[in-house]
């Protein structure tokens, strides 16, 4: 295993300490301090990706009847994993984890804890090998069957746009029709101070991530049928009754293929 440098804030960590989590170390709350100093409103936008995140899972298991994911770029464990959400609805649902931090690695146990009528899996690798994410998550799940695939802001890790749209066609081209997308990533045009703040952690040295204009995210759905009410900001995705519903820089959707 690549060994933890906790010298340097690290995203996941920071994600996850503005998640609330334990996983992450004093440099990434220094760092994460730093951000919400400039833009308090980056703590609303991290749980509301997760919110975003449970709702979609409870669509495709209850309505869209997937019993299937595959979650690439899944981060560090927190509350409502993807496979807790999952199981809880359908307890003989399978889940393949995918991510190469280390740190997520050492904490792979976490996403372990699968229901006994279901299944997890947990496999180190990379965004950028799409064939090799498909032929290990082939070992878990019937990838003769509709899987839903889970991209959760990972993909403004990911620097050219056309890059992350071939990454994202890659993958699904391995699932097959009745398969889902649920992807949701930080977005421009929404928040000018969360441009801004996102802009300047990005000149700090740390791993970048680049927020997208919200055509370009919905330019990940092309050749998919858009579930309603389409790419939206997460709040207003299918919300809970009495949910906040304020638009936030974070956009996302859900989409069958066909």
């Amino acid at each position: 295993m690549t060994e933890i440098d906790t010298s340097v804030p690290h995203s996941a960590r920071i994600w996850n300490y503005w998640l609330g989590g334990s996983d992450n170390y004093p440099v990434d709350e220094a760092a994460g301090d730093a951000y919400t100093a400039v833009f308090p409103g980056i703590v609303t936008i991290a749980r509301s990706s997760r919110a975003f995140l449970g709702r979609s899972i409870r669509y495709l298991v209850t309505e869209a009847g997937v019993r299937q994911f595959l979650d690439v770029g899944s981060g560090l464990p927190t509350v409502d994993n993807t496979h807790e959400v999952a199981q809880r609805l359908a307890p003989e649902s399978k889940i393949v984890y995918v991510d190469h931090d280390p740190l997520v690695l050492a904490h792979a146990r976490d996403l372990l804890s699968s229901t006994p009528q279901g299944v997890t899996a947990y496999e180190n690798l990379n965004l950028y090998e799409p064939d090799r994410i498909l032929e290990a998550a082939g070992r878990t799940l019937d990838l003769t069957r509709p899987t839903a695939l889970i991209l959760s802001g990972v993909l403004g890790h990911v620097a050219g746009h056309g890059q992350a749209r071939d990454l994202v066609r890659s993958l699904l081209a391995g699932l097959p029709s009745g398969s889902h997308l649920s992807l949701n990533e930080g977005s421009r045009g929404t928040d000018p101070d969360y441009e801004q703040a996102q802009d300047a952690y990005n000149e700090t040295g740390a791993v970048p991530y680049f927020l997208r204009p919200v055509e370009q995210i919905a330019a990940f759905f092309e050749g998919l049928e858009l579930v309603e009410p389409g790419v939206v900001s997460v709040p207003l995705w299918r919300p809970e009754p009495g949910a906040a519903t304020a638009p936030i820089g974070q956009h996302g959707g859900v989409g069958r293929k066909p």
